[in-house]
């Protein structure tokens, strides 16, 4: 079967964060929306049908989570991972960004110190500091057009309050897949330091021709001792409003004490609807997500030749996951504090800035390209336009 990714798809007045806040996040409405990390493409037909089925039965009382639940996610991590997990190891969270938060109050204290990789997804700084933690910044480094861990410095900022790091894997914003080497190097300094690594693997399925995603804990039983996985369908498959997410760890004793804290908080199995959308992606789902690469590698293809041929003072870095590129606007020839308003007033663009990103952000901007490429063209010619009228163009 044949899926369309081409078609445009109006999401305006469905209370879309995306399409329906754009007068509060950028204060105008004028403007194309490519900031936050949802999809405007509709789901595979099958969770479609799937929640269809659901609501004509129009009863919705209490519901229990059946193995096939817990299968259909074993399945698909030994199908798209070669990682053989047991059900025991699987722990419902509302989201991955919950999972964080969750994991942060369990296993570190007031004044613990917690790594970030940065440029890094905004989020992962308010889990830290809005706890009482202090986040301690491990900036990439950027060589040859990509980015890579800094090991060395991480090893000089390290302290004995120094409890966890927050791996992004596919890492967001900058786009990198990281090979089984560098999370071996990173692995076995964790576990040197005993710093427990906490692994958000929620773009692990979008992943590009020539790379291979490897979740942390399956490179070896020390290093499954050592972390969590947070996966979930939501950005591969388009699901991120039904709240489903689940985390996965290895080590028992880990385990009972991430599940105590969420008997404490009365977070129990996943909403009826999250349920059935989740297993059903990973049922039946691949097809539609193997289509879905496709077009999006045709997406970044088409990109990167237009920046490269029309607006060539604009840098990106050609992801290897997730649907996200990291731009540096640099060199186009303003000041970096007022880019902001000249992609909102004068592109008529909406990205997100990078300076949420911390270290290494200023300057740069992330563009969400899961969209129809007739939307990624307008969006191009709108930078293209605004850019090249820019003084020294």
């Amino acid at each position: 079967m044949q899926y369309d990714f081409d078609s445009v798809v109006d999401r305006r007045n469905t209370n879309s964060v995306k399409w329906d806040i754009l007068k509060f996040v950028f204060g105008t409405e004028d403007i194309l929306p490519m900031w936050i990390a949802d999809m405007d493409f509709q789901t595979t037909p099958t969770i479609i049908e799937a929640l269809k089925k659901l609501a004509e039965h129009g009863i919705f009382g209490y519901s229990m989570t059946p193995d096939s639940y817990h299968e259909a996610i074993i399945g698909w991590m030994k199908k798209r991972n070669n990682w053989k997990i047991k059900k025991e190891w699987i722990i419902h969270v509302d989201g991955v960004v919950p999972a964080i938060y969750m994991a942060i109050w369990t296993f570190t204290e007031p004044g613990d110190q917690i790594v970030i990789q940065t440029p890094a997804y905004h989020l992962f700084f308010p889990a830290v500091e809005e706890n009482g933690r202090e986040v301690l910044e491990n900036p990439l480094r950027y060589e040859n057009g990509q980015y890579l861990m800094d090991l060395e410095d991480l090893e000089a900022k390290i302290t004995p309050r120094t409890k966890m790091i927050l791996l992004c894997s596919p890492h967001n914003p900058v786009g990198r897949v990281w090979k089984k080497e560098e999370l071996e190097r990173l692995g076995e300094f964790c576990i040197k330091n005993n710093i427990l690594v906490l692994s958000d693997e929620i773009h692990s399925d979008l992943i590009y021709e020539g790379h291979k995603h490897i979740p942390f804990s399956s490179i070896s039983e020390e290093f499954a001792n050592n972390s969590m996985v947070c996966i979930a369908a939501s950005k591969s498959f388009n699901l991120p409003a039904l709240r489903v997410s689940n985390t996965i760890i290895p080590n028992p004793e880990l385990r009972e004490y991430f599940k105590a804290t969420l008997k404490k908080s009365d977070i129990k199995g996943p909403n009826i609807f999250g349920r059935v959308a989740t297993q059903t992606a990973y049922d039946t789902g691949e097809p539609w997500l193997e289509q879905l690469l496709k077009y999006l590698q045709g997406n970044i293809d088409f990109m990167m030749k237009y920046i490269e041929e029309k607006i060539p003072r604009v840098k990106a870095t050609r992801p290897q996951g997730t649907y996200l590129v990291w731009l540096d606007l640099r060199d186009i020839g303003i000041d970096p504090a007022k880019t902001r308003d000249f992609l909102r007033l004068e592109a008529k663009v909406g990205l997100s800035g990078g300076v949420d990103c911390r270290a290494e952000g200023e300057g740069f901007w992330r563009m969400n390209i899961a969209c129809p490429r007739s939307v990624l063209e307008k969006a191009l010619q709108r930078l293209e336009k605004a850019i090249n009228s820019l003084p020294g163009s």
